[in-house]
């Protein structure tokens, strides 16, 4: 086996024997704790709903190892025999050129499409409908899908010619290559909230007494928003959540429907005092930044590795095309990718810990902590958690460690 494939080969083995054995001392650990609350939140979170979290995390875990070894299976499939073949049968019936680059390119996508399709539907249908969360109709996932999958080649279609066509140009075509992504990523922000989000959701203007309270906190932290919307999410789903969209004079609120039906008014107004803190404190610049700097080292690598005559031979393939040597480069690269993940994934909790502290100052420690804990209980996820696994998985720091710090900062005990 060629060198570059075998080292691929074993990286991908590695790294998945180590997320099956994440995923093993999650379960051992969630079920060593299923028949107690955490202490200090029993006031909160009864048995039966800690119970639940509890299942439902299993059920999540048991299904994303399978859909683990899948993906490894697939994934090795392709780097040692796929990718080669698919490229001839593309080569047999389109002439050289940038086009059949670019078909290339989609039909290695609709592999790993068709192969994720079949784990979203028993995650949908299976494990969020047993636990009451899922709302949406075959119908309007099939439809949603078909949406999303257009939606993404209007978007993909023109880039990959673009970046084909940079390619051919050689020198230092990964740099215009980074600017352009730069350029892409700031356009879908912008574009988002405006066209993208209404083609799979109706959008209605907040009102009422929230609506006065959000305008008051957004006029504490001298925050200016296009406008305060209400998500139909409900119509998909049980899970409550809110999120800001778009930057600038652009940036919307939005609230999901779930959650303004599950939590009061104190609560919704923490969530959304969190949500402030991310902005007032630079973390969406930040996360730009970080964005920047690892698009540019990736494509800088990218662009290093296409202009070696070795790259694709010691990787077993036949064919000389820039569409194979990007995917050569992407799987090289993205063999680090464990490391980078665990790097953002502990800026991303500091982030959070600075956001609860600001709504905080905001809105006072009790609501904040109330408002995790809803969530945390409507959402069934669960208090208890490996310390390991959450290193290496979590974005966001577990509830308990969240509640706590709160509760040390105010001086009170947790609610």
């Amino acid at each position: 086996m060629p060198t570059l494939l075998a080292l691929f080969v074993w990286v991908s083995l590695a790294t998945t024997a180590f997320n099956l054995a994440l995923d093993a001392r999650q379960g051992a650990y969630v079920r060593r704790h299923r028949n107690a609350v955490p202490p200090g939140f029993a006031d909160n979170i009864t048995l039966p709903e800690h119970q639940r979290a509890a299942d439902y995390e299993q059920a999540g875990l048991r299904l994303g190892a399978v859909e683990t070894v899948v993906e490894l299976a697939v994934a090795l499939a392709l780097a040692i025999y796929g990718y080669n073949a698919l490229f001839g049968a593309v080569a047999r019936v389109i002439d050289p050129g940038l086009t059949r680059s670019v078909l290339f390119l989609l039909a290695a996508g609709a592999v790993s499409w068709v192969v994720n399709l079949p784990f979203q539907i028993g995650r949908t249908f299976g494990i969020e409908q047993r636990f009451g969360f899922n709302r949406t109709t075959p119908r309007a996932f099939a439809f949603d899908k078909l949406k999303g999958l257009a939606l993404t080649l209007l978007i993909a279609v023109p880039l990959l010619y673009g970046l084909m066509a940079l390619m051919r140009l050689r020198g230092n075509w990964w740099l215009w290559a980074w600017l352009g992504m730069l350029f892409v990523i700031l356009a879908v922000m912008e574009a988002y909230p405006r066209w993208i989000a209404p083609l799979f959701n109706r959008f209605t203007p907040l009102e009422g007494s929230l609506r006065t309270r959000v305008e008051a906190l957004l006029n504490r932290c001298g925050f200016e928003a296009a406008g305060l919307f209400v998500m139909d999410a409900s119509r998909r789903s049980a899970h409550g959540n809110a999120y800001f969209s778009g930057f600038g004079r652009s940036k919307r609120i939005v609230l999901f429907d779930t959650l303004i039906s599950s939590n009061s008014e104190d609560e919704l107004e923490a969530v959304l005092a969190h949500e402030l803190g991310h902005f007032k404190l630079k973390h969406i610049l930040i996360g730009l930044l970080q964005t920047a700097v690892t698009l540019f080292l990736g494509f800088f690598a990218i662009g290093y590795l296409c202009q070696q005559p070795w790259l694709l031979p010691s990787f077993g393939i036949s064919y000389q095309d820039d569409s194979l040597a990007l995917i050569v480069c992407v799987l090289v690269v993205q063999m680090i990718g464990p490391v980078v993940g665990i790097l953002g994934n502990w800026i991303s909790r500091r982030h959070e810990y600075q956001a609860d502290d600001f709504a905080r100052r905001m809105v006072g420690a009790a609501p904040m902590m109330s408002a995790l804990l809803r969530l945390s209980r409507d959402n069934a996820s669960t208090l208890t958690t490996d310390p390991l696994y959450a290193l290496v998985h979590f974005s966001h720091p577990p509830v308990p460690l969240r509640v706590q710090r709160l509760a040390e900062i105010e001086g009170v005990a947790a609610q």
